[in-house]
């Protein structure tokens, strides 16, 4: 008796002009409900699950679609689709992460043994506003795996090699059958190394590697900022068995400064000037980041005006030039304690003479000693 096959996106429970992670999703949520480790001894349950991979083999396939979509199941020849290793390698994210396995220990295409890369490092460097802006050589000190020196990183007393390993006959994979899968595993007993360390080093106890901190010196380029990342390619840990080192990444934290703030390249601080300074004009030092500087203050200046000195800020990162210092004034208003009987007595007489009303029971001073005390 001949079985009619099912339409694929009826199997699959899409419409025909479903996009390709719509089928994806699909086929993810028939998979994962109909997995046999998850419905052992069910046949439906395995059918349905072959059936909805033959659809996806299918309809994931722009081109074997395309003739679908026109012959039906005709157009593919009669043959059998199957679960095909090349339409699912790029599948690892739909069976591997939630049964535990790859698509690559699946179809026995794993990455091959041997010698692999070290770690990154990441190292957090605090810095003063006056370090960021113009540089600074530092020696930082870094714990990280090195080469065992003893035994050359191959973890065996006095450089030996090391012996096979018996479980995968040094293959560094064994099959495992899972449902109807036969899966190609990392080798549980050598960690997928294909070989054992019976004699290990008493330095490294086998492992090729021993902890060490080492002193490395960096150049901080003048500019950086809070975010700024440098790297130092070669200074993380060593790979193992003869891998290439990692690197080190240093973040940047530029620490706050008592008197500035940063704003991109620019330096903000502040200028406090006397009321007479500030309506009469004067000529001030201001300090920057690069030291004392003359500023021309003219009369009138206001309670909040800004006063740009050029290029007297951080050089940009990118060498593009380089920020300024902005200073913002402040006029200070003196308190009438701080003043004496004279000064009291003229800005009273410079109000009234501007029709304010500072009329008082006695004279002025003592109006204001009995306010302020």
């Amino acid at each position: 008796m001949q079985t009619t096959k099912r339409d694929y996106y009826e199997v699959l429970g899409i419409a025909r002009d479903a996009d390709g992670r719509a089928i994806k999703s699909a086929y993810r949520r028939l998979a994962v409900r109909d997995h046999p480790d998850r419905n052992p001894e069910d046949a439906e349950a395995e059918a349905r699950f072959k059936e909805a991979a033959e659809a996806y083999a299918v309809l994931s396939d722009p081109a074997k679609r395309a003739r679908y979509d026109r012959l039906g199941h005709g157009g593919l020849g009669g043959q059998p689709v199957g679960f095909d290793p090349e339409t699912f390698s790029d599948f690892a994210d739909i069976l591997g992460d939630f049964f535990g396995f790859g698509f690559g220990d699946l179809f026995g295409r794993a990455p091959r043994r041997g010698p692999s890369p070290g770690a990154d490092l990441r190292y957090r460097l605090s810095l003063t506003l006056e370090e960021a802006a113009f540089g600074v050589d530092e020696d930082l000190e870094i714990p990280r795996l090195e080469t065992c020196e003893a035994c050359h990183g191959l973890g065996t007393r006095k450089g030996q090699q090391p012996a096979p390993c018996g479980a995968c006959a040094g293959r560094g994979r064994v099959r495992v059958t899972q449902g109807f899968f036969t899966v190609a595993r990392t080798c549980p007993q050598c960690g997928g190394e294909g070989v054992l360390i019976t004699d290990p080093c008493e330095s490294c106890r086998g492992q090729g590697r021993v902890p060490q901190r080492r002193t490395v010196r960096v150049s901080i380029p003048p500019g950086v900022d809070t975010g700024t990342r440098l790297r130092r390619s070669g200074e993380g840990e060593h790979g193992r068995r003869g891998g290439p080192p990692g690197d080190l990444y240093i973040d940047v934290q530029v620490e706050p400064h008592e008197s500035f703030e940063r704003h991109g390249a620019d330096v903000l601080g502040r200028l406090v000037l006397s009321f007479p300074e500030a309506v009469l004009g004067t000529t001030i030092e201001v300090q920057t980041l690069h030291g004392g500087e003359s500023l021309e203050i003219p009369p009138g200046t206001q309670h909040g005006a800004s006063f740009r000195l050029r290029r007297k800020g951080i050089p940009r990162l990118d060498r593009r030039g380089q920020g300024d210092h902005v200073v913002t004034v402040q006029v200070a208003v003196p308190h009438p304690r701080d003043l004496d009987d004279e000064r009291v007595r003229m800005l009273a007489a410079w109000a009234e003479s501007e029709g304010k009303d500072v009329r008082a029971p006695r004279n002025v001073l003592e109006r204001v000693r009995d306010l302020f005390g």
